[in-house]
Protein backbone atom coordinates (compact mmCIF):
# COMPACT_ATOMS: atom_id res chain seq x y z
CA UNK A 1 0.00 0.00 0.00
CA UNK A 2 1.31 3.59 -0.69
CA UNK A 3 2.04 5.88 1.80
CA UNK A 4 2.37 8.99 0.00
CA UNK A 5 -0.22 9.50 -2.91
CA UNK A 6 -0.60 12.94 -5.31
CA UNK A 7 -4.16 13.73 -6.78
CA UNK A 8 -5.47 15.59 -9.20
CA UNK A 9 -9.02 16.64 -9.80
CA UNK A 10 -10.54 19.67 -10.63
CA UNK A 11 -13.84 19.14 -8.34
CA UNK A 12 -13.20 20.11 -4.98
CA UNK A 13 -16.26 17.49 -3.66
CA UNK A 14 -14.18 14.55 -5.48
CA UNK A 15 -10.97 15.67 -3.89
CA UNK A 16 -12.35 15.57 -0.30
CA UNK A 17 -14.04 12.37 -0.82
CA UNK A 18 -10.31 10.88 -2.06
CA UNK A 19 -8.64 12.20 0.68
CA UNK A 20 -11.32 11.42 3.45
CA UNK A 21 -11.37 7.49 1.71
CA UNK A 22 -7.92 7.07 1.08
CA UNK A 23 -6.56 8.68 4.58
CA UNK A 24 -8.55 6.07 6.66
CA UNK A 25 -6.28 3.73 5.23
CA UNK A 26 -3.24 5.99 6.70
CA UNK A 27 -2.44 7.37 2.95
CA UNK A 28 -1.00 11.10 3.19
CA UNK A 29 -3.18 12.28 0.20
CA UNK A 30 -1.70 15.76 -1.60
CA UNK A 31 -4.85 16.88 -3.58
CA UNK A 32 -4.46 19.72 -6.55
CA UNK A 33 -6.85 21.09 -8.81
CA UNK A 34 -5.18 20.56 -12.28
CA UNK A 35 -2.49 18.98 -14.52
CA UNK A 36 -0.05 21.46 -14.12
CA UNK A 37 -0.50 21.58 -10.28
CA UNK A 38 0.31 17.71 -10.11
CA UNK A 39 3.61 18.25 -12.57
CA UNK A 40 4.95 20.84 -10.63
CA UNK A 41 4.30 19.28 -7.42
CA UNK A 42 6.18 16.55 -8.37
CA UNK A 43 8.95 18.04 -9.36
CA UNK A 44 9.47 18.86 -5.81
CA UNK A 45 8.02 16.20 -3.52
CA UNK A 46 8.34 12.39 -3.63
CA UNK A 47 5.29 10.44 -4.08
CA UNK A 48 4.47 6.34 -4.56
CA UNK A 49 1.72 6.98 -7.12
CA UNK A 50 -0.22 9.62 -8.98
CA UNK A 51 -3.84 9.63 -9.42
CA UNK A 52 -5.00 12.44 -12.38
CA UNK A 53 -8.36 12.62 -13.29
CA UNK A 54 -8.68 12.86 -17.10
CA UNK A 55 -10.68 15.59 -18.14
CA UNK A 56 -9.17 18.94 -16.38
CA UNK A 57 -8.86 22.57 -17.53
CA UNK A 58 -5.74 23.80 -18.77
CA UNK A 59 -3.93 20.75 -18.78
CA UNK A 60 -5.95 17.02 -18.81
CA UNK A 61 -4.69 13.78 -17.57
CA UNK A 62 -3.19 12.70 -20.68
CA UNK A 63 -0.94 15.74 -21.22
CA UNK A 64 0.23 15.84 -17.78
CA UNK A 65 1.05 12.20 -17.80
CA UNK A 66 3.05 12.74 -20.83
CA UNK A 67 4.80 15.57 -18.93
CA UNK A 68 5.37 13.36 -15.92
CA UNK A 69 7.43 10.78 -17.79
CA UNK A 70 10.09 13.34 -18.63
CA UNK A 71 10.76 13.62 -14.80
CA UNK A 72 13.32 11.09 -13.75
CA UNK A 73 12.44 8.13 -11.51
CA UNK A 74 8.69 9.35 -11.50
CA UNK A 75 6.33 7.17 -9.60
CA UNK A 76 3.74 5.20 -11.71
CA UNK A 77 0.02 7.05 -12.79
CA UNK A 78 -3.53 6.45 -12.73
CA UNK A 79 -5.83 7.71 -14.88
CA UNK A 80 -9.57 8.60 -13.19
CA UNK A 81 -12.01 8.89 -15.69
CA UNK A 82 -15.70 9.43 -15.53
CA UNK A 83 -16.31 7.96 -19.22
CA UNK A 84 -17.42 4.74 -19.91
CA UNK A 85 -15.84 4.73 -22.77
CA UNK A 86 -12.82 2.39 -23.85
CA UNK A 87 -11.37 4.56 -26.18
CA UNK A 88 -10.44 6.82 -22.81
CA UNK A 89 -8.88 3.38 -21.23
CA UNK A 90 -6.74 2.77 -24.54
CA UNK A 91 -5.22 6.33 -24.85
CA UNK A 92 -4.13 6.16 -21.00
CA UNK A 93 -2.46 3.28 -21.20
CA UNK A 94 -1.13 4.14 -24.74
CA UNK A 95 0.36 7.23 -22.97
CA UNK A 96 1.79 5.18 -20.18
CA UNK A 97 -0.47 4.97 -17.29
CA UNK A 98 -0.03 2.18 -15.07
CA UNK A 99 -4.11 1.72 -15.14
CA UNK A 100 -7.42 3.51 -14.97
CA UNK A 101 -10.04 3.69 -12.69
CA UNK A 102 -13.72 4.83 -14.07
CA UNK A 103 -14.97 7.17 -11.35
CA UNK A 104 -18.55 8.35 -10.26
CA UNK A 105 -19.53 11.66 -8.31
CA UNK A 106 -21.00 9.70 -5.09
CA UNK A 107 -17.30 8.26 -4.28
CA UNK A 108 -18.10 4.34 -4.66
CA UNK A 109 -14.77 4.31 -7.07
CA UNK A 110 -12.39 4.98 -4.20
CA UNK A 111 -12.05 1.42 -3.15
CA UNK A 112 -11.25 0.86 -6.46
CA UNK A 113 -9.06 3.92 -6.71
CA UNK A 114 -7.27 2.18 -3.64
CA UNK A 115 -6.54 -1.26 -5.33
CA UNK A 116 -5.08 0.36 -8.29
CA UNK A 117 -2.79 2.80 -6.36
CA UNK A 118 -1.80 -0.21 -4.41
CA UNK A 119 -1.12 -2.60 -6.95
CA UNK A 120 0.96 0.11 -8.67
CA UNK A 121 3.05 1.12 -5.49
CA UNK A 122 3.65 -2.70 -5.06
CA UNK A 123 4.78 -2.98 -8.79
CA UNK A 124 7.24 -0.29 -8.70
CA UNK A 125 8.73 -1.12 -5.37
CA UNK A 126 9.14 -4.47 -7.10
CA UNK A 127 10.28 -3.31 -9.94
CA UNK A 128 13.07 -0.71 -8.06
CA UNK A 129 14.23 -3.64 -6.25
CA UNK A 130 14.92 -5.56 -9.60
CA UNK A 131 16.58 -2.72 -10.94
CA UNK A 132 18.78 -2.09 -7.77
CA UNK A 133 19.90 -5.74 -7.53
CA UNK A 134 20.37 -5.50 -11.28
CA UNK A 135 22.80 -2.03 -10.42
CA UNK A 136 24.63 -3.63 -7.75
CA UNK A 137 25.00 -7.27 -10.05
CA UNK A 138 26.68 -5.05 -12.57
CA UNK A 139 28.77 -3.13 -10.10
CA UNK A 140 29.69 -6.22 -8.45
CA UNK A 141 30.54 -7.79 -12.26
CA UNK A 142 32.48 -4.74 -12.31
CA UNK A 143 34.41 -4.76 -9.43
CA UNK A 144 35.00 -8.17 -10.19
CA UNK A 145 36.27 -7.75 -13.67
CA UNK A 146 38.63 -4.77 -12.43
CA UNK A 147 39.88 -7.55 -9.68
CA UNK A 148 40.75 -9.82 -12.42
CA UNK A 149 42.39 -7.02 -14.70
CA UNK A 150 44.55 -6.44 -11.44
CA UNK A 151 44.90 -9.73 -10.49
CA UNK A 152 46.47 -10.34 -14.27
CA UNK A 153 48.66 -7.66 -14.51
CA UNK A 154 50.04 -8.97 -10.49
CA UNK A 155 50.85 -12.68 -12.15
CA UNK A 156 52.52 -11.10 -14.91
CA UNK A 157 54.38 -8.75 -13.27
CA UNK A 158 55.20 -11.81 -10.32
CA UNK A 159 56.39 -13.95 -13.94
CA UNK A 160 57.94 -11.20 -15.38
CA UNK A 161 60.59 -10.83 -12.00
CA UNK A 162 60.85 -14.72 -11.14
CA UNK A 163 61.84 -15.42 -14.56
CA UNK A 164 64.24 -12.39 -14.65
CA UNK A 165 65.87 -13.60 -11.41
CA UNK A 166 66.00 -17.24 -13.11
CA UNK A 167 68.19 -15.79 -15.66
CA UNK A 168 69.94 -13.85 -13.53
CA UNK A 169 70.75 -17.50 -11.51
CA UNK A 170 71.58 -19.15 -14.60
CA UNK A 171 74.18 -16.45 -15.69
CA UNK A 172 75.87 -16.63 -12.37
CA UNK A 173 76.01 -20.71 -12.73
CA UNK A 174 77.64 -19.73 -16.18
CA UNK A 175 79.81 -17.64 -14.61
CA UNK A 176 80.85 -20.22 -11.67
CA UNK A 177 81.04 -22.66 -14.49
CA UNK A 178 83.58 -21.19 -16.66
CA UNK A 179 85.90 -20.04 -14.00
CA UNK A 180 86.01 -23.42 -12.76
CA UNK A 181 88.93 -25.53 -14.13
CA UNK A 182 87.46 -28.98 -12.49
CA UNK A 183 85.77 -30.71 -15.71
CA UNK A 184 83.27 -32.15 -13.78
CA UNK A 185 82.49 -29.32 -11.85
CA UNK A 186 81.93 -27.27 -14.96
CA UNK A 187 79.35 -30.11 -16.71
CA UNK A 188 77.16 -30.22 -13.71
CA UNK A 189 77.44 -26.33 -13.22
CA UNK A 190 76.21 -26.28 -17.04
CA UNK A 191 74.03 -29.22 -17.05
CA UNK A 192 71.95 -27.13 -13.75
CA UNK A 193 72.35 -23.60 -15.56
CA UNK A 194 70.18 -25.85 -18.37
CA UNK A 195 67.58 -26.52 -15.92
CA UNK A 196 67.25 -23.49 -14.60
CA UNK A 197 66.79 -21.91 -17.89
CA UNK A 198 64.23 -24.31 -18.81
CA UNK A 199 61.98 -23.44 -15.97
CA UNK A 200 62.89 -19.94 -16.48
CA UNK A 201 61.68 -20.53 -20.13
CA UNK A 202 57.99 -21.09 -18.75
CA UNK A 203 57.71 -17.91 -16.92
CA UNK A 204 59.10 -15.92 -20.20
CA UNK A 205 55.87 -17.58 -21.82
CA UNK A 206 53.73 -16.67 -19.06
CA UNK A 207 54.42 -12.76 -18.63
CA UNK A 208 55.12 -12.38 -22.44
CA UNK A 209 51.21 -14.08 -23.05
CA UNK A 210 47.58 -12.69 -23.24
CA UNK A 211 47.12 -15.76 -20.91
CA UNK A 212 48.69 -15.99 -17.38
CA UNK A 213 46.72 -19.02 -16.44
CA UNK A 214 47.99 -21.34 -18.73
CA UNK A 215 51.21 -22.22 -21.18
CA UNK A 216 51.68 -23.21 -24.53
CA UNK A 217 53.64 -26.18 -24.72
CA UNK A 218 54.27 -26.87 -27.96
CA UNK A 219 55.82 -23.14 -28.35
CA UNK A 220 57.18 -23.08 -25.15
CA UNK A 221 59.47 -26.80 -26.41
CA UNK A 222 60.07 -25.14 -29.30
CA UNK A 223 61.59 -22.01 -27.63
CA UNK A 224 63.63 -24.38 -25.66
CA UNK A 225 64.57 -26.92 -27.89
CA UNK A 226 66.30 -24.08 -29.90
CA UNK A 227 68.77 -23.29 -26.53
CA UNK A 228 69.37 -26.92 -26.38
CA UNK A 229 70.34 -26.74 -30.25
CA UNK A 230 72.83 -23.66 -28.77
CA UNK A 231 75.01 -25.79 -26.43
CA UNK A 232 78.31 -26.74 -26.66
CA UNK A 233 78.38 -29.99 -25.06
CA UNK A 234 79.57 -32.04 -28.42
CA UNK A 235 79.00 -31.16 -31.78
CA UNK A 236 75.86 -29.58 -33.00
CA UNK A 237 73.31 -32.08 -32.34
CA UNK A 238 70.51 -32.48 -34.70
CA UNK A 239 66.89 -31.89 -32.97
CA UNK A 240 63.40 -32.07 -33.90
CA UNK A 241 61.07 -30.90 -32.78
CA UNK A 242 57.07 -32.19 -33.46
CA UNK A 243 54.43 -31.15 -30.96
CA UNK A 244 50.55 -30.75 -31.26
CA UNK A 245 49.04 -27.86 -29.56
CA UNK A 246 48.23 -28.13 -26.14
CA UNK A 247 47.77 -26.11 -23.60
CA UNK A 248 48.56 -26.88 -19.87
CA UNK A 249 49.15 -24.97 -16.40
CA UNK A 250 52.70 -23.67 -15.38
CA UNK A 251 53.44 -25.95 -12.86
CA UNK A 252 52.29 -29.14 -15.51
CA UNK A 253 54.53 -27.39 -18.40
CA UNK A 254 57.80 -26.79 -15.98
CA UNK A 255 57.79 -30.68 -15.24
CA UNK A 256 57.49 -31.37 -19.67
CA UNK A 257 60.48 -28.96 -19.72
CA UNK A 258 62.70 -30.19 -17.09
CA UNK A 259 61.94 -33.95 -18.26
CA UNK A 260 62.62 -32.86 -22.01
CA UNK A 261 65.47 -31.15 -21.08
CA UNK A 262 67.33 -34.20 -19.27
CA UNK A 263 66.63 -36.54 -22.00
CA UNK A 264 68.18 -34.41 -24.63
CA UNK A 265 71.10 -33.36 -22.61
CA UNK A 266 71.35 -37.49 -21.93
CA UNK A 267 71.13 -38.16 -25.32
CA UNK A 268 73.41 -35.42 -26.23
CA UNK A 269 76.26 -36.73 -23.95
CA UNK A 270 76.00 -40.41 -24.55
CA UNK A 271 74.01 -41.57 -27.97
CA UNK A 272 76.30 -40.80 -30.64
CA UNK A 273 80.27 -41.28 -29.20
CA UNK A 274 81.84 -40.56 -32.34
CA UNK A 275 79.74 -38.53 -34.18
CA UNK A 276 76.37 -36.38 -33.94
CA UNK A 277 73.26 -37.65 -34.81
CA UNK A 278 69.42 -37.06 -34.81
CA UNK A 279 67.67 -36.20 -31.62
CA UNK A 280 63.53 -36.68 -31.75
CA UNK A 281 61.25 -34.67 -29.68
CA UNK A 282 57.47 -35.52 -29.50
CA UNK A 283 54.47 -34.29 -28.56
CA UNK A 284 50.43 -35.42 -29.21
CA UNK A 285 47.51 -36.65 -27.99
CA UNK A 286 46.77 -39.83 -27.70
CA UNK A 287 42.88 -39.28 -27.26
CA UNK A 288 40.76 -36.14 -25.68
CA UNK A 289 42.09 -36.18 -22.13
CA UNK A 290 45.77 -37.81 -22.53
CA UNK A 291 49.01 -37.07 -24.54
CA UNK A 292 52.42 -38.50 -24.76
CA UNK A 293 55.48 -37.17 -24.49
CA UNK A 294 58.61 -38.53 -26.22
CA UNK A 295 62.78 -37.95 -26.67
CA UNK A 296 64.34 -40.57 -28.71
CA UNK A 297 67.56 -41.57 -30.55
CA UNK A 298 68.93 -43.27 -33.21
CA UNK A 299 72.12 -43.75 -30.98
CA UNK A 300 74.20 -47.14 -29.43
CA UNK A 301 71.02 -47.36 -27.37
CA UNK A 302 71.54 -48.98 -23.38
CA UNK A 303 70.11 -51.62 -21.10
CA UNK A 304 68.65 -49.37 -18.31
CA UNK A 305 69.08 -52.13 -15.78
CA UNK A 306 73.04 -52.36 -16.31
CA UNK A 307 74.50 -49.95 -18.46
CA UNK A 308 72.89 -46.95 -17.26
CA UNK A 309 74.16 -43.73 -19.91
CA UNK A 310 73.49 -40.95 -17.10
CA UNK A 311 73.92 -40.08 -13.67
CA UNK A 312 71.56 -41.15 -10.93
CA UNK A 313 70.89 -37.11 -10.66
CA UNK A 314 69.46 -36.55 -14.08
CA UNK A 315 67.26 -40.06 -14.11
CA UNK A 316 65.84 -38.69 -10.74
CA UNK A 317 64.84 -35.70 -11.48
CA UNK A 318 63.13 -37.11 -14.69
CA UNK A 319 61.13 -39.36 -12.57
CA UNK A 320 60.17 -36.86 -9.99
CA UNK A 321 58.64 -34.71 -13.42
CA UNK A 322 56.73 -37.61 -14.08
CA UNK A 323 55.05 -38.11 -10.57
CA UNK A 324 54.31 -34.55 -10.80
CA UNK A 325 52.25 -35.38 -14.13
CA UNK A 326 51.05 -38.42 -13.00
CA UNK A 327 53.10 -40.50 -15.40
CA UNK A 328 55.59 -43.61 -15.98
CA UNK A 329 58.45 -43.14 -17.64
CA UNK A 330 59.04 -45.55 -20.46
CA UNK A 331 61.73 -47.11 -22.54
CA UNK A 332 60.50 -48.57 -25.36
CA UNK A 333 62.85 -51.85 -25.64
CA UNK A 334 61.61 -51.99 -29.32
CA UNK A 335 63.31 -49.07 -30.87
CA UNK A 336 67.17 -49.33 -32.10
CA UNK A 337 68.57 -46.30 -30.03
CA UNK A 338 67.00 -44.85 -27.38
CA UNK A 339 62.84 -44.04 -27.13
CA UNK A 340 61.90 -42.62 -23.97
CA UNK A 341 57.63 -42.40 -23.59
CA UNK A 342 55.57 -40.57 -20.82
CA UNK A 343 52.11 -40.48 -21.22
CA UNK A 344 50.18 -38.14 -19.25
CA UNK A 345 46.63 -36.43 -18.17
CA UNK A 346 45.75 -33.46 -20.03
CA UNK A 347 43.74 -31.91 -17.45
CA UNK A 348 45.54 -31.17 -14.32
CA UNK A 349 43.99 -33.22 -11.15
CA UNK A 350 41.56 -31.19 -8.89
CA UNK A 351 43.44 -29.63 -5.74
CA UNK A 352 43.10 -31.67 -2.48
Amino acid sequence: MPKKVLYADDEAGLRRLVERGLSAHGIEVVAVEDGHAAVERLKHEQFDVVALDHYMPRLDGIGALRLIHEIPNHPPVIIVTGEQDSAVAVAALKAGAFDYVLKDVSGQFVPLLLAALTGAADAMRMRRAKENAEAELREQRDRFEKLAIEREMLLREVNHRVGNSLQLIAAFLQLQGGSSKNDQVKAALTDATRRVMAVAQVHKRLYTSNDVQSVSVDQYLAALVEDLAKTDISDTPVLSLAAEPLDLDPDRAVAIGVIVNELVLNAMKYAYPAEKGPIRIGLKRVNGKRAMLSVEDDGIGHDIKTTPRSTGLGRSIVGAMANRLGADVVYDPSHSGTRVVITFECVAPPAN
